[in-house]
């Protein structure tokens, strides 16, 4: 089967795989959200989210697959019965795509019995940024549905500073680069500091991505940080977690 068939052949069966990460508090005991992240068939050549994106986007079809990637995400949500929030990946290219469905999100979060106030919108890049006036609607088409929104990989972005300022995102991910071995590396601790001071200022909440070890995790927490993703707290799995995060000592039940 050549690749543009194997393309075409996910989007027809809908062979999509939703896997949920955990967003944990600050105190590191419970959950406050699930990122819902999306896997191609195994052992296909789209598996990786990354080759089966960028060949969608290659082929304007990014719309077409975010569409199943978003209702799997919210249908498997809901029938989990998923406490706390759902942070959903949107590009906000697919707004020019030809078959983009204006009110798509909202009209899964009603069909599904989830409330918009209840789904974060997280804007990703697949490409560098020139449009902010896209990126501009994009947020606005979605804050007006009643959906909040959060900004991806702070600090390895294309323009992810100026993306911040731009859109004044309710929550802020600090990418995993910054968050690796912060408990060895002054700058990256300095870094962190910073970006959640800008934070306070812009109203934003921060969340780290890519905590792998406790240590890390004690040192962003000595920071302030608001939320917590990563191994340590949980792989993306087929199954969310419960309302409380486990692996904590001082998380465990009297």
């Amino acid at each position: 089967m050549s690749i543009a068939a194997e393309f075409s052949n996910i989007l027809a069966t809908q062979a999509i795989q939703p896997l949920f990460q955990p967003i944990i508090t600050a105190d590191g005991c419970s959950v406050y959200a699930h990122e819902a992240l999306s896997r191609g068939p195994e052992h296909s050549v789209f598996h990786n989210p990354i080759p089966l994106f960028e060949y969608a986007k290659s082929q304007n079809r990014l719309f077409a697959l975010e569409r199943i990637c978003r209702t799997k995400a919210i249908d498997q949500f809901t029938s989990q019965n998923l406490q706390g929030r759902l942070f959903i990946n949107v590009s906000p290219e697919t707004l020019l795509q030809a078959d983009h469905q204006r009110g798509l999100t909202r009209d899964l979060a009603n069909r599904f019995g989830i409330s918009p106030e209840q789904v974060v919108i997280e804007i990703t890049e697949h490409s560098p940024t020139h449009d902010y006036a896209l990126m501009r609607q994009a947020v606005s088409h979605y804050r007006a549905e009643g959906f909040s929104i959060a900004l991806d990989d702070l600090g390895a972005g294309y323009s992810s500073l100026r993306l911040w300022s731009e859109l004044q995102p309710e929550f802020v991910k600090i990418d995993r680069h910054f968050i690796c071995d912060i408990d060895q590396d002054s700058f990256k601790r300095h870094f962190v500091s910073s970006i959640l001071s800008l934070a306070r200022l812009a109203k934003s909440q921060v969340v780290a991505e890519g905590v792998e070890t406790l240590q890390e995790f004690r040192v962003l927490q000595e920071i302030g940080v608001d939320f917590f993703q990563g191994y340590f707290f949980g792989k993306p799995a087929p199954v969310g977690l419960p309302s409380l995060a486990a692996g904590m000592p001082e998380c465990a039940p009297v």
